[in-house]
């Protein structure tokens, strides 16, 4: 296949041409925009966030982008969270003792980080298993975090019939989950964009699973 086809989606989420930059260079045929037509008919979908999880699940909600996700994820075809883009795929968030409802695609909530400092900012380890397509060859590999809160436990049951999730663990204060990979869904805690050369691979893997 030539250059997979990515849409990054323009939710109002902030500046995310870095993002569009990192997957060209992975890679990509890259866009960044909110064109529901375009945004269905890529190969993949990138769903970025910054800020606070109720913030981002409200941009999505005004221009029925949780309806976009669900659709291309009931056809199987690929999204990819990354930063806030990985918590709103989870059943809440709950910040400062507001509860915002997810998408739901995974079970449990996110909630903050048990650390003596927040937000957590820099360069961390990451302990991926051995069923993991995202960090083949990386695994020595540090990534980028800019984040408060996390998803800190992980309940999925696995289908008999589906691929085990692959989750990818870090640890600042408490141990949480810093990328899962679930058939055509996946997502980071970390951002790709700003990791550097590992990030660009990582990145590139996704891309070699796009059909």
């Amino acid at each position: 296949m030539s250059s997979p086809r990515v849409v990054v989606f323009d939710y109002g989420s902030g500046n995310v041409h870095s993002v569009v930059r990192a997957l060209e260079k992975a890679g990509a045929d890259a866009v960044l925009t909110s064109d529901r037509k375009q945004a269905m008919e890529a190969h993949g979908l990138v769903v970025p966030g910054v800020g606070a999880f109720q913030a981002v699940m409200n941009q999505l909600n005004a221009v029925r982008g949780t309806e976009l996700i669900d659709r291309r994820l009931a056809g199987g075809r690929a999204v990819f969270g990354i930063c806030v883009g990985l918590q709103v795929m989870f059943e809440r968030g709950i910040e400062r003792g507001v509860t915002t409802e997810g998408l739901g695609e995974w079970p449990g909530q996110v909630t903050q980080l048990d650390a003596p400092i927040l937000p957590h900012i820099g360069w961390s380890h990451v302990e991926a298993p051995d069923n993991s397509v995202l960090f083949r060859g990386l695994d020595q590999e540090r990534f980028y975090f800019v984040h408060s809160n996390g998803a800190q436990e992980w309940s999925l049951d696995p289908h008999p019939a589906i691929p085990r999730p692959a989750v990818t663990w870090a640890e600042y204060g408490s141990r949480f989950i810093a990328a899962v990979e679930n058939g055509p869904l996946m997502a980071t805690q970390f951002h790709p964009e700003k990791s550097g050369d590992a990030g660009i691979r990582l990145l590139s893997h996704w891309l070699g699973t796009l059909g």
